[in-house]
């Protein structure tokens, strides 16, 4: 490790957001780094945007992201990618689940979700990898494996030994569902964006 790198997990509440936030802080640690993880930020219970920091390197002081500081942004759902775009480096990179999930104003009508927001993000310069990983957390076995799915696609795009992650997979979440995890994070590992 050197330099300080930084990985912002946004999302909505419910979306696996801490297991992430966990699985990443964990995997950084297996390679000697010093990790901060912040705590969820945001109306994690009732399906609003949250956010959680994973800073990492050689000594890290705090564990908040200014804007301009992320290298990774995994991003849940699109709306949460173009959210958090001002908090992106200029070569950062943002991996982003292409489901769409209403937020209230959307859903009480009193606005409409934005249309084309992965090509509005590409347009801002962004280096995004998006995918549908609702879709591959389905073919591993359930909708709830989203995180572990896009922690595999991060996981391509750190220098990181792919053992590490599938070892930090393996300690941190519960033996029967190791499999369909398993799955999940080769799933995104190797996922094709659009």
């Amino acid at each position: 490790m050197s330099q300080v790198k930084s990985v912002m997990i946004v999302g909505v509440g419910g979306q696996g957001t801490l297991l992430a936030s966990r699985v990443l802080g964990s995997a950084m640690l297996h390679c000697g780094a010093d990790v901060k993880v912040s705590e969820v930020h945001g109306m994690s219970q009732r399906g609003g945007s949250v956010v959680t920091y994973v800073r990492y390197g050689d000594k890290v002081y705090s564990p908040v992201i200014d804007k301009g500081e992320a290298d990774v942004l995994m991003a849940f759902e699109a709306l949460e990618a173009a959210r958090f775009l001002p908090w992106l480096k200029t070569d950062g990179t943002i991996v982003v689940n292409t489901q769409q999930i209403d937020p209230m104003p959307v859903v009480t009508g009193s606005a409409a979700y934005p249309e084309n927001i992965i090509g509005s993000v590409k347009a801002e310069g962004a280096k995004v990898v998006a995918f549908d990983a609702l879709k591959l957390a389905e073919q591993a076995g359930s909708v709830r494996a989203v995180n572990i799915v896009l922690i595999g696609a991060v996981a391509k795009r750190l220098s990181i030994d792919k053992q590490v992650w599938i070892d930090t997979i393996k300690e941190t979440v519960p033996a029967k569902f190791m499999d369909m995890n398993l799955k999940a994070f080769e799933l995104g590992y190797n996922a094709q964006e659009i």
